[in-house]
């Protein structure tokens, strides 16, 4: 019986076929909207995450200020001593870099490129989860002395050098000559849509006494070790800075200290938060569709009424002429969550890449979504299916 309701049931689908489609046109387009949005969504979060973590090692970014991602605004900067008093004070820390920064026109050739210039120590490529892709790293005499020394990101090395070899070459920074001894491994976008890549790394001396002038620190970059409590850290880091940077009880702080972890955690979240309300929004329009189904069905009770009282003239029971257009319902619902899982898949996927997240596909989201738009035909198809089953084949004989 299952088999020739469905048969029947497909017969007239396939005898109206652009109604057909129209009907499911709905079904189609909440489902693929829902699909689309969770999948990009879930990109979108593992791309955050991912470049959260390229930051670095149990990173925390210790900065001036009382504003976490803001500048100074007026709290005195950091000195070397800093960095070095929280490396041998404060416990379950793996490395300490002191962060100088500045931004000067690179020279080489004639030819330009603006970029940012860090001074730092090579504790700043264990903290920053640095590679070399070529070279080598400062020695401590270049470090102590200020050497005119630098290691450049992928981006300056495309720009400047293109298919040469950059390691051996020496260009301008600003007004001083500068040998690449080095080229850091590529790591691309950063969390907050920059180019990590786009960057010279050169000793902190150097930066201080040959670019900047100062002595000052702009960010203490602190990585702790692998199952250290970040907030028993944290609390021995700000302690320790308050000391040294001779804070009443009563003073605030005029530093701030920030957990990249924790930034990631809360950036992820928000995403998370936005992709479950965009699939909640999407799935409004799965009602859409239910409705749009329910009225054609509708439609096809009164088309088909001689066509029903007929079958309940010569035995039919009531059962099955409601499981028939039941089973009609159902199968243009799931035809739309089929051809709405096709459609999200080749647009989150073109999506993925347009935005420059990782697609990540969940079978659940998808089954779900299918699942779901079957209720639909079930749920919508209902009404209509009752009322086919309950037509006096008498009156339905004498339809016209």
């Amino acid at each position: 019986m299952w088999l020739s309701t469905l048969l029947l049931a497909m017969r007239s689908i396939r005898r109206n076929l652009l109604r057909s489609f129209l009907t499911i046109l709905g079904i189609v387009i909440g489902v693929s909207a829902v699909i689309t949005m969770v999948t990009v969504g879930n990109g979108a979060t593992l791309a955050i995450q991912n470049q959260i973590s390229g930051l670095g090692t149990n990173l925390l970014q210790v900065r001036p200020g009382q504003r976490m991602m803001g500048g100074g605004g007026g709290a005195p900067a950091f000195k070397e001593a800093d960095a070095e008093a929280i490396a041998s004070q404060v416990g379950s820390i793996a490395a300490v870099a002191p962060e100088a920064r500045s931004g000067a026109v690179l020279v080489l050739d004639g030819r330009n490129w603006n970029s940012s210039i860090i001074g730092s120590t090579n504790q700043w490529l264990f903290t920053g989860n640095w590679k070399l892709a070529d070279g080598r790293r400062f020695s401590d005499d270049e470090q102590l002395a200020g050497a005119g020394v630098c290691l450049i990101g992928e981006t300056v090395r495309r720009e400047l050098f293109g298919n040469r070899a950059a390691v051996g070459s020496t260009m301008r920074v600003k007004q001083i000559s500068c040998e690449v001894i080095g080229v850091l491994a590529a790591k691309g976008q950063g969390a907050f849509g920059n180019d990590q890549d786009d960057v010279v790394l050169m000793p902190l001396h150097t930066l201080q006494r040959r670019i900047t002038g100062n002595t000052r620190v702009n960010t203490l970059m602190v990585s702790m070790q692998d199952g250290a409590d970040p907030e028993r850290v944290k609390a021995g880091i700000t302690e320790l800075l308050r000391e040294r940077r001779k804070l009443a009880q009563n003073d605030e702080n005029n530093f701030n200290v920030l957990d990249t972890k924790q930034l990631g955690e809360t950036l992820s979240g928000t995403t998370k938060v936005m992709t479950t309300l965009l699939g909640a929004v999407a799935a409004v329009s799965l009602l859409v569709g239910g409705i749009g189904i329910m009225n054609i069905m509708l439609v096809s009770v009164t088309e088909r009424t001689r066509e029903i009282g007929l079958r309940l003239a010569i035995g039919a029971l009531e059962g099955e002429v409601l499981l028939q257009f039941l089973i009609e319902a159902v199968v243009l619902a799931a035809l739309g969550g089929v051809l709405g899982i096709v459609l999200a898949s080749a647009a989150s996927i073109g999506l993925a890449r347009f935005m420059d997240v990782p697609f990540v596909f969940n079978p659940g989201v998808n089954v779900i979504a299918f699942v779901f738009s079957a209720a639909i035909g079930v749920l919508f198809g209902y009404f209509p299916a009752r009322r086919a089953a309950r037509l006096d084949p008498i009156e339905a004989l004498r339809h016209e």
